[in-house]
Protein backbone atom coordinates (compact mmCIF):
# COMPACT_ATOMS: atom_id res chain seq x y z
CA UNK A 1 0.00 0.00 0.00
CA UNK A 2 1.29 3.45 -0.82
CA UNK A 3 -0.30 5.12 2.22
CA UNK A 4 -2.78 7.18 0.20
CA UNK A 5 -6.45 7.06 0.95
CA UNK A 6 -8.71 5.57 -1.69
CA UNK A 7 -11.06 8.13 -3.20
CA UNK A 8 -14.71 7.25 -2.65
CA UNK A 9 -17.20 8.74 -5.11
CA UNK A 10 -19.77 11.06 -3.52
CA UNK A 11 -22.74 8.83 -4.38
CA UNK A 12 -21.11 5.93 -2.52
CA UNK A 13 -20.82 7.86 0.76
CA UNK A 14 -23.43 6.63 3.21
CA UNK A 15 -23.80 10.12 4.69
CA UNK A 16 -24.74 11.45 1.23
CA UNK A 17 -27.07 8.51 0.53
CA UNK A 18 -28.91 9.19 3.80
CA UNK A 19 -29.29 12.87 2.91
CA UNK A 20 -30.83 11.87 -0.43
CA UNK A 21 -33.26 9.50 1.32
CA UNK A 22 -34.35 12.37 3.54
CA UNK A 23 -34.79 14.61 0.49
CA UNK A 24 -36.96 11.95 -1.15
CA UNK A 25 -39.34 11.93 1.83
CA UNK A 26 -39.36 15.76 1.96
CA UNK A 27 -40.23 15.93 -1.75
CA UNK A 28 -43.10 13.46 -1.27
CA UNK A 29 -44.50 15.67 1.49
CA UNK A 30 -43.93 18.87 -0.50
CA UNK A 31 -45.57 17.49 -3.64
CA UNK A 32 -48.95 17.01 -2.01
CA UNK A 33 -49.11 20.47 -0.39
CA UNK A 34 -51.43 23.20 -1.58
CA UNK A 35 -49.97 26.32 -3.14
CA UNK A 36 -50.43 28.24 0.15
CA UNK A 37 -48.82 25.48 2.24
CA UNK A 38 -45.86 25.37 -0.15
CA UNK A 39 -45.32 29.11 0.16
CA UNK A 40 -45.70 29.35 3.95
CA UNK A 41 -44.04 26.14 5.08
CA UNK A 42 -43.06 23.77 2.29
CA UNK A 43 -40.52 25.88 0.41
CA UNK A 44 -38.44 26.50 3.54
CA UNK A 45 -38.75 22.89 4.69
CA UNK A 46 -37.65 21.53 1.32
CA UNK A 47 -34.79 24.02 0.94
CA UNK A 48 -33.36 23.14 4.35
CA UNK A 49 -33.61 19.39 3.76
CA UNK A 50 -32.16 19.57 0.22
CA UNK A 51 -29.37 21.79 1.56
CA UNK A 52 -28.06 18.88 3.66
CA UNK A 53 -26.97 16.83 0.64
CA UNK A 54 -26.00 19.86 -1.43
CA UNK A 55 -23.54 21.05 1.21
CA UNK A 56 -22.10 17.57 1.72
CA UNK A 57 -21.48 17.46 -2.03
CA UNK A 58 -19.93 20.91 -2.13
CA UNK A 59 -17.70 20.26 0.87
CA UNK A 60 -16.62 16.90 -0.52
CA UNK A 61 -15.53 18.61 -3.71
CA UNK A 62 -13.38 21.18 -1.91
CA UNK A 63 -9.63 20.80 -1.54
CA UNK A 64 -8.66 22.34 1.80
CA UNK A 65 -9.95 20.92 5.08
CA UNK A 66 -11.23 24.31 6.30
CA UNK A 67 -13.35 24.74 3.17
CA UNK A 68 -14.67 21.20 3.55
CA UNK A 69 -15.57 21.75 7.19
CA UNK A 70 -17.38 25.00 6.43
CA UNK A 71 -19.80 23.17 4.13
CA UNK A 72 -20.18 20.20 6.47
CA UNK A 73 -21.12 22.60 9.30
CA UNK A 74 -23.72 24.23 7.04
CA UNK A 75 -25.04 20.77 6.18
CA UNK A 76 -25.37 19.89 9.86
CA UNK A 77 -27.17 23.17 10.58
CA UNK A 78 -29.54 22.58 7.67
CA UNK A 79 -30.31 19.11 9.01
CA UNK A 80 -31.17 20.62 12.37
CA UNK A 81 -33.33 23.34 10.80
CA UNK A 82 -35.11 20.94 8.48
CA UNK A 83 -35.83 18.13 10.91
CA UNK A 84 -35.97 19.80 14.31
CA UNK A 85 -37.97 22.81 13.16
CA UNK A 86 -39.74 22.47 9.80
CA UNK A 87 -40.57 18.77 9.78
CA UNK A 88 -41.43 18.78 13.48
CA UNK A 89 -43.75 21.73 12.83
CA UNK A 90 -45.22 19.84 9.89
CA UNK A 91 -45.96 16.85 12.12
CA UNK A 92 -47.60 19.14 14.66
CA UNK A 93 -49.75 20.74 11.94
CA UNK A 94 -50.68 17.48 10.22
CA UNK A 95 -48.63 18.07 7.06
CA UNK A 96 -46.29 15.19 7.93
CA UNK A 97 -47.86 11.81 8.73
CA UNK A 98 -46.74 9.73 11.70
CA UNK A 99 -45.41 7.10 9.27
CA UNK A 100 -43.33 9.72 7.45
CA UNK A 101 -42.09 11.11 10.77
CA UNK A 102 -40.98 7.64 11.84
CA UNK A 103 -39.05 7.22 8.56
CA UNK A 104 -37.49 10.66 9.00
CA UNK A 105 -36.37 9.79 12.55
CA UNK A 106 -34.79 6.53 11.33
CA UNK A 107 -32.69 8.50 8.84
CA UNK A 108 -32.00 11.58 10.97
CA UNK A 109 -29.97 10.05 13.81
CA UNK A 110 -27.47 8.06 11.71
CA UNK A 111 -27.17 11.00 9.30
CA UNK A 112 -26.41 13.36 12.18
CA UNK A 113 -23.81 10.96 13.60
CA UNK A 114 -22.16 10.44 10.19
CA UNK A 115 -22.04 14.20 9.58
CA UNK A 116 -20.37 14.72 12.96
CA UNK A 117 -17.89 11.95 12.16
CA UNK A 118 -17.19 13.51 8.76
CA UNK A 119 -16.47 16.85 10.42
CA UNK A 120 -14.15 15.20 12.98
CA UNK A 121 -12.27 13.17 10.38
CA UNK A 122 -11.86 16.21 8.15
CA UNK A 123 -10.45 18.20 11.05
CA UNK A 124 -8.07 15.37 11.92
CA UNK A 125 -6.89 15.22 8.29
CA UNK A 126 -5.22 18.64 8.70
CA UNK A 127 -2.48 16.82 10.58
CA UNK A 128 -1.73 14.97 7.37
CA UNK A 129 -1.25 18.12 5.30
CA UNK A 130 -4.80 19.43 5.23
CA UNK A 131 -5.55 18.45 1.66
CA UNK A 132 -6.79 14.90 2.02
CA UNK A 133 -10.30 13.86 1.12
CA UNK A 134 -12.37 12.86 4.11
Amino acid sequence: MDGKKKFIPLKELEVYQLSRQLSKIAWKIYSRLSYQEKKTWGDQMLESIDSVGANIAEGYGRYHYLEKMRFYFISRASLSEGKEHWLDLGLERGQVSQEEWDQICLIHKPLQVKLNNMISKTYESKKGGGNERS
